[in-house]
């Protein structure tokens, strides 16, 4: 695989980059693979018929059926806890967690290919589990790794299009950017110039999707390398994974931190329907948009301060614990200076979930990774530390819900200690990650046929007199 050798040869980007557990009764068809089929297209093209058939019969059979009652809190509380939306890859349990297909983490952990014995999950493994719903064979792993690598074409004009903006744009300004330019090369927005079934939307979403995902980590890195290492960019490695060779373009060598990176891209990767980014992907999908143009529209609401945003503020706001502590704080010195966070209006970064009620478990598994890892490390001590001392606090404050720390909490200190230190970049390797889970679940979108997204909204004025009826009936 060819990319980039030289800052100033932007010809040379024209070059081809080749760069059993305890399952949800609800997921009724996950499986582990045994087909020594390594085509991803043809076994989704086996499922999706079964699928079809299935939405038609609980559509038919239930489709009067009330998931609940909407409240005037939720319609101006951001439609939290409202059930609004079909997203078939992964299911958020306000207890345990996320699931993937029915999955937990450490399922995931368990079950899913490895680069090594022991090691994290592969991201294309993730992908083959979130599309198909069967876990996969590490061939058939290697097989998409392969296709993906293959998949790695970046031409010119996308570089070009990063470079027509400020250096000093923000990194996912730069990285959306990227995205948007890639859309030219959009299948879906060709097929359907041309006319197609909608039978076969799915079908050309599935080549958008696999080239996007396949794409975004040269567009990332690029935009890594031209902010950062004044525009030295790394070849791609062909003998590395997904995960591994992010990592590798990014600059770093460090097997461990390959390591890391698989294990936060198939983290990150999705989070069901709800969220700011996964919600804009779908809506905007849903009026028929390709998955480039859906993808990038989902970049910038995952650039929001209350969504992607949130893993930058976490390292940010512990290394000001540590400027004006030191390192050896102790739990009292802590206590006060959470206190001060609080006192002057803002919030602890990484503490809290609109749906979890519980420590999240993707905080878990990067707290192990820590343990394994880097046990010592002076900001590690710290972030243990917050997890004794915020929660209590926020308890106290009862103003939240959930007082324990998210999956931002953890993963800022684990990428500064291997030398990924700028966290501005961070929401970077967020949109990365979770081009898997939104591509693929738009690959199911059309698949399903869903329709455009269309809710009701209201006025004040309506709800005030709604509400006066309501009382007075």
């Amino acid at each position: 695989m060819v990319f980039l050798k030289g800052v100033s040869a932007l010809s040379r980007l024209r070059s081809r980059v080749k760069q059993h557990s305890s399952l949800s009764n609800s997921v009724r068809w996950i499986q582990t693979q045994t087909s020594s089929d390594l085509d991803l297209h043809s076994q989704l093209k086996e499922l999706i018929p079964e699928q079809q058939e299935r939405l038609k019969k609980i559509r038919a059979e239930h489709g009067k059926v009330q998931l609940g009652n909407i409240t005037v809190d939720m319609v101006i509380g951001g439609m939290r806890g409202m059930t609004g939306l079909l997203w078939e890859t992964s299911l958020l349990d306000p207890d345990e967690g996320i699931r993937f297909r029915g999955l937990s983490i450490p399922e995931c952990q368990k079950l899913l290919p490895a680069a090594k014995p022991d090691g994290e999950p592969l991201p294309e493994g993730l992908l083959w589990l979130l599309l198909t719903g069967k876990v996969p064979s590490k061939a058939q792993v290697d097989a998409l790794s392969q296709e993906l690598r293959d998949r790695a074409i970046v031409p010119d004009y996308v570089f070009k299009a990063i470079d027509a903006l400020p250096v000093s744009a923000h990194p996912m300004t730069q990285f959306a950017t990227g995205v948007m330019a890639l859309q030219v090369q959009s299948e879906f927005q060709r097929a359907y110039e041309k006319g197609i079934s909608k039978t076969k939307y799915w079908e050309p979403t599935y080549e958008d999707a696999l080239s996007l995902i396949a794409r975004v980590p040269l567009v990332a890195s690029y935009v890594y390398r031209r902010i950062y290492k004044d525009g030295k960019f790394i070849p791609v490695d062909d003998s590395l994974d997904y995960g591994g060779n992010f990592s590798h373009m990014l600059g770093f060598s460090s097997p461990q931190m390959h390591e890391l990176m698989r294990l936060y891209v198939t983290i990150h990767s999705d989070h069901e329907g709800g969220n700011v980014s996964a919600h804009t992907g779908h809506l905007v999908g849903s009026a028929l948009s390709d998955p480039y143009l859906s993808f990038a529209a989902a970049l910038n609401g995952l650039a929001g301060p209350l969504h992607g945003l949130a893993n930058q503020e976490v390292l940010l706001w512990i290394k000001s614990v540590v400027d004006e502590c030191g390192e050896n704080i102790s739990k009292d010195q802590l206590k006060d200076y959470v206190w001060k966070t609080l006192n002057s209006g803002k919030v602890v970064p990484g503490f809290g979930h609109g749906v979890l009620r519980k420590t999240d478990p993707r905080y878990m598994c990067q707290r192990e990774f820590a343990l394994k890892h880097l046990p010592d490390d002076p900001l590690f001590k710290l972030v243990s530390q917050l997890y004794e001392v915020v929660p209590p606090i926020l308890t106290e404050l009862g103003k939240v819900k959930n007082p324990w720390p998210n999956v931002d909490a953890h993963s800022g200190v684990l990428l500064n200690y291997y030398g990924l230190t700028e966290a501005r970049y961070y929401t970077v390797l967020f949109g990365v990650s979770r081009s898997i889970g939104i591509c693929s679940q738009l690959i199911w979108d059309r698949a399903l046929g869903l329709p455009l997204e269309r809710p009701k909204s209201v006025t004040m004025d309506w709800l005030e007199n709604y509400c006066k009826k309501a009382k007075a009936a």
